[in-house]
């Protein structure tokens, strides 16, 4: 069975003349990110391989993740392809996963989360956190899925969304 956790980075800041790239996260997002790790850890999904959008925010997001997941948390992959994807790029980022990693997390920006979330929730996904997830995916939000199908093969309506989790 493998693992497949779809994370929104946490809250971002807005400072003026910076870049959308190269946006920071706010002191809300500080506190927001390791909520995420806390969780994955709570949950006992501690990914093998993380993948992140190349934007401050995200690596940001992630490096806080890690800090959470301690020595048993990978080294974040950044993936210049996961910045500002929509679910057809994410979905393509996540089929070139290694076939030996059976848990994954990836770090991206809305839309492209919640539709790639959306995308992959199987028939048989736990309905409140379809609609949850579906409805509002606010940032550090984290989608946690389960499926039987290779990630080369992974395309839609074959993962089976476990949990919708919104750390605070």
């Amino acid at each position: 069975m493998r693992r497949l956790s779809i994370v929104r980075h946490a809250t971002a800041a807005f400072p003026r003349g910076v870049e959308d790239h190269e946006r920071p996260l706010s002191a809300a997002g500080h506190a927001q990110a390791p909520l995420v790790g806390e969780a994955l850890k709570e949950h006992g999904w501690v990914p093998e391989c993380i993948l992140v959008s190349s934007a401050l925010r995200t690596r940001q997001t992630a490096a806080w993740i890690g800090e959470s997941l301690g020595e048993q948390g990978p080294t974040p992959r950044l993936m210049d392809g996961l910045y500002n994807a929509t679910a057809a790029e994410i979905v393509s980022v996540i089929n070139q996963a290694p076939a030996t990693v059976d848990s994954l997390l990836i770090v991206a920006h809305m839309p492209g989360v919640q539709e790639t979330a959306m995308r992959l929730a199987s028939m048989d996904s736990d309905q409140e956190a379809v609609i949850e997830m579906a409805t509002e995916y606010p940032t550090a939000g984290l989608c946690l899925f389960e499926t039987d199908t290779p990630w080369a093969e992974l395309d839609g309506r074959d993962a089976r969304l476990l949990s919708f989790i919104a750390p605070r």
